[in-house]
């Protein structure tokens, strides 16, 4: 499906295949205009990075009573620093979808071209939510598990590193794993996706989906894991209309 990519058409409309370096020239002002997003991105994070911290990260913390503690001399600032990059990064995703899809837009035929503007702002929203997910659902599950769990002799103080690792790291997989319709759509696009194979291989799939919300949800509650793997089937089923709809349209 994919073409050789070409250059705008010329002075007498004729479009010219691009050549390897065309191609590097290009790729390096794709990645030049991502990485001027996520500093700017960035920047504006750390103007608010208090708020994200504070107002954002640390409530789940607070909602269950969980002691958090920082037991290294400079820990909380590089925790800060941290915390405005992955903030930046997702701040800025919409750019960086843009940038992709630009570069690859001239391998494209032009009926598929027209997608570029409806994929970044769906998958962007996609991320989105599963992020919000990940925040009002996932988070809280995990958290009631890790406060309860254990003998009440022992006090559960969390290193504040390792809080941050797992609520990051739980809202980015909800956030990438709900991206599973779009790349349905992009793939099927390609024609390298097809529903009858999506619907041949449902069992296999769902099998797949719970093993993965196992390794993505920390600790072994099984509440978590069933909140995981009921909108990952959902998420599977719609990858699979959606499917359809770009085949038809294809």
């Amino acid at each position: 499906m994919f073409r050789k990519k070409k250059n705008k058409p010329d002075i007498s409309g004729i479009e010219t295949e691009m050549s390897f370096l065309d191609h590097l020239e290009e790729l390096r002002w794709r990645i030049i205009y991502s990485a001027i997003g996520v500093v700017i991105a960035t920047i504006i994070a750390w103007i608010f990075i208090d708020y994200i911290v504070s107002g954002v990260l640390i409530v789940p913390a607070k909602m269950f009573h969980i002691k958090l503690q920082n037991i290294r001399p400079f820990g909380q600032i590089m925790l800060y620093f941290e915390i405005a990059l992955i903030a930046g990064v997702v701040l800025s995703l919409p750019n960086l979808l843009y940038q992709i899809w630009k570069f690859i837009s001239p391998a494209l035929k032009q009926t598929e071209r027209k997608y570029i503007s409806s994929i970044v702002v769906f998958s962007s929203l996609s991320f989105i939510i599963g992020i919000l997910f990940a925040y009002y659902v996932m988070i809280p599950l995990c958290m009631v598990f890790a406060a309860q769990f254990g003998s009440n002799v022992i006090e559960n103080n969390f290193a504040v590193d390792e809080y941050f690792s797992i609520i990051i790291s739980i809202m980015l997989a909800c956030g990438l794993v709900f991206e599973l319709p779009m790349v349905s759509f992009f793939l099927s696009k390609l024609g390298i996706l097809h529903p009858k194979f999506m619907r041949r291989y449902r069992r296999h799939a769902i099998i797949f989906i719970v093993l993965a919300a196992g390794i993505l949800t920390p600790g072994t509650d099984p509440v978590s894991q069933i909140a995981l793997a009921i909108p990952l089937v959902l998420l599977y089923e719609i990858s699979i209309f959606v499917s359809k709809i770009s085949q038809k349209k294809k």
